[in-house]
């Protein structure tokens, strides 16, 4: 599926969820009232009332009103309390699954054989590296959680690493991140949030039973009919909220299943190996335990996991997965129906994990390897591939990582190293200008971190050009592993680094702003917002300032600069645009633009960067600069656009 057009899938899903979940609201509102009346009518009379007729003289507004307010409070704040729950992303669910985070520079071979395999595949489709969560599970199961790429994480089981060989680990890794790319798994916290708070009814009535057992002495005194109604009230507030829970568990269901196909459709798309995760599902169903997992709370993220993680009554109604046979036959119509028989201790587990080992210490040789030109054809198809990778993005994205130096790559998996490597990515080749940066940094930055910056600056420095991002994407999970205040801290010495020469240049503004993007939102200092801007007339004034400043990086005669807006207006189709002056340029504003476009309805943002492609490639001369800043402004529009291959 087109990637904008899965986000516009995934943005109607939740307005229909959101309908639903208004009409199961009405509806338990309803029969709360029915069984409210019928409670007064026992409570008064000493008889279960089934007409209407007498029921209808227990009827009151003011009741009724008391009791809808009373139901909305409850259901309402126990879904924003359980979102709020999950605002931290995809952190919250993997610890409640009792996950545990893997270090990014951890030398457990079993470790980095995952984290190689996800590093692989964020590289490769253009997304911040998510953390990863080991599940001591020993079934074959995986899940992506998060509100958006900056605060993902992979959860992944014990089983699924030490029974899969590398290419069934890359489909199960490819299927969760089809997941990430696709808007699948905003959906996914949202509807746990929605059944939570449909539940607490039901939770309401069984604690209002209990508290009867100790009601012996109103028994005594009044009579049974008060204790009777009480009791009567709390088994229908029971069943009214597991029927509630009932109708909301085949929503999920429904809206799970066919993801699961296309995510399934999507990892082959990505590796181009229908055996990697059509051998996945064939070892789940040959291991005992499959892919079940015995977390007591694995029920409520049910329709999160690669593969179904708990037993349900009625598997076929309230299933949130596809049966395993039908999702190995769409993989592969020629399947024997055969499943994979699996030894005791998989002996492909040590060799994957050993080669994945060598791969990082032969790293190094590689990096004085050139990178060659960029041909224009290849940004072009950069965009079409936004959100749908494939196996030629994967390859390159292995070339890129096994380039990068291998002490570099070290230290961006370590938390305390990174923000020297980032410091270090800042620092001007002026040497004037970067006297200023040192001085800033000793009174800014940790004594210890600048002393870091001093020894990586001089390799930073000589880096090649086209390994910055896939460094910067590389150092995304120990930089999430900062606390809020040594973030805050991080980013205000950033800060001062980049206005050292009391200007912002592009080079500095793509890397702080490419962090921004990603670690606010995992920090919490930036909430996702609901798109608003529906034709692009709206956003006229950050198209012009956009398209004004791709077509003055990438072209210094201001004649080419010209023309490459020009092609770019064309491509938009918006020929009220006006170039903004080179020297009018308010790069200031730019921040503010980009915020602003990012609400733009998902199908119009490809026309943004159809427009911005056409003025980077206007001359056909296309440059790593003007490359960067595409991607850095896709990334901010929450287009994840995969690295543009050079020849």
């Amino acid at each position: 599926m087109n990637f904008f057009k899965a986000q516009e899938v995934a943005r109607r899903k939740t307005l229909r969820l959101l309908v639903l979940f208004a009409l199961a609201v009405l509806l338990l509102i309803i029969f709360t009232n029915l069984l409210i009346l019928l409670a007064m009518a026992y409570n008064q009379t000493g008889l279960v009332l089934t007409n209407l007729a007498g029921l209808r003289e227990y009827f009151q507004w003011d009741t009724f009103v008391a009791v809808a307010f009373a139901v909305l409070i409850l259901v309402g704040g126990g879904s924003l309390f359980k979102t709020l729950q999950l605002s931290a992303g995809g952190r919250a669910i993997a610890e409640a699954l009792g996950g545990r985070v893997i270090a990014q520079n951890s030398t457990d071979p079993i470790h980095r054989k995952i984290l190689n395999v996800v590093e692989e595949m964020a590289i490769a489709s253009g997304s911040p590296v998510p953390s990863v969560y080991l599940l001591e599970e020993s079934g074959i199961n995986a899940f992506a959680a998060g509100w958006a790429p900056g605060n993902a994480v992979i959860g992944i089981t014990r089983g699924a690493v030490t029974q899969l060989n590398r290419e069934e680990l890359q489909g199960v890794i490819a299927h969760e991140f089809s997941h990430i790319l696709n808007g699948d798994m905003r959906l996914n916290l949202r509807l746990i949030g929605i059944l939570h708070g449909i539940l607490l009814l039901g939770i309401l009535g069984y604690y209002l039973m209990r508290s009867l057992r100790h009601a012996r002495g109103l028994r005594s005194e009044k009579g049974g009919s008060a204790v009777a109604a009480l009791f009567f009230l709390g088994l229908g507030l029971v069943v009214i909220g597991y029927v509630g829970t009932f109708f909301g568990n085949w929503i999920k269901a429904m809206v799970s299943r066919q993801r699961e196909y296309l995510a399934d459709a999507a990892a082959v798309q990505f590796t181009r190996n229908r055996d990697g995760i059509a051998g996945a599902l064939k070892k789940i169903g040959a291991l005992s335990s499959g892919s079940m997992l015995q977390s007591p709370v694995a029920p409520e993220f049910s329709h999160a996991y690669f593969a179904q993680g708990v037993s349900v009554f009625m598997e076929s109604f309230f299933a949130t997965h596809p049966s395993l046979k039908a999702r190995i036959k769409r993989i592969d119509p020629r399947w024997d129906g055969k499943f994979i028989p699996l030894p005791s201790i998989s002996s492909h587990t040590v060799e994957d994990a050993e080669s994945d080992s060598k791969g990082n210490k032969q790293a190094h040789q590689l990096a004085a390897i050139n990178i060659g030109a960029i041909v224009a054809d290849t940004v072009h198809h950069a965009i079409e591939n936004i959100g749908q990778p494939d196996e030629s993005h994967l390859g390159y994205a292995r070339e890129l990582l096994m380039r990068v130096p291998f002490e570099l790559r070290t230290e961006a998996q370590d938390p305390y190293g990174v923000r020297a490597l980032i410091y270090a990515l800042v620092l001007s080749p002026n040497v004037d200008i970067q006297k200023i940066q040192w001085k800033l940094l000793w009174e800014h930055a940790d004594p210890g971190v600048v002393q870091k910056t001093e020894y990586l600056a001089p390799q930073v420095l000589i880096l090649a050009r086209q390994l910055r991002l896939p460094l910067i994407d590389l150092s995304m999970p120990a930089l999430r592993e900062l606390s809020t205040p040594q973030y805050q801290s991080f980013n205000d010495a950033l800060l001062h680094l980049m206005h050292a020469d009391n200007k912002i240049d592009l080079n500095e503004w793509i890397i702080q702003r490419i962090i921004l993007q990603h670690l606010d939102k995992a920090h919490g200092l930036k909430k996702p917002a609901p798109a608003k801007y529906t034709v692009i007339a709206q956003v006229k004034a950050e198209c012009e300032l956009l398209l004004s400043l791709v077509a003055y990086a990438e072209h210094s005669d201001d004649a080419a600069a010209t023309l490459a807006f020009d092609a770019g207006r064309k491509a938009i189709g918006a020929s009220a645009l006006q170039m903004i002056e080179r020297n009018e340029l308010p790069l200031s504003r730019l921040n503010e633009a980009l915020d602003k476009l990012r609400l733009l309805r998902p199908l119009l943002k490809p026309s943004i960067l159809k427009a911005l492609v056409a003025c980077v490639v206007a001359d056909e001369h296309v440059t790593v600069v003007g490359v960067e800043l595409l991607r850095a402004i896709a990334a901010n529009l929450d287009c994840p656009m995969p690295p543009v291959m050079q020849t």
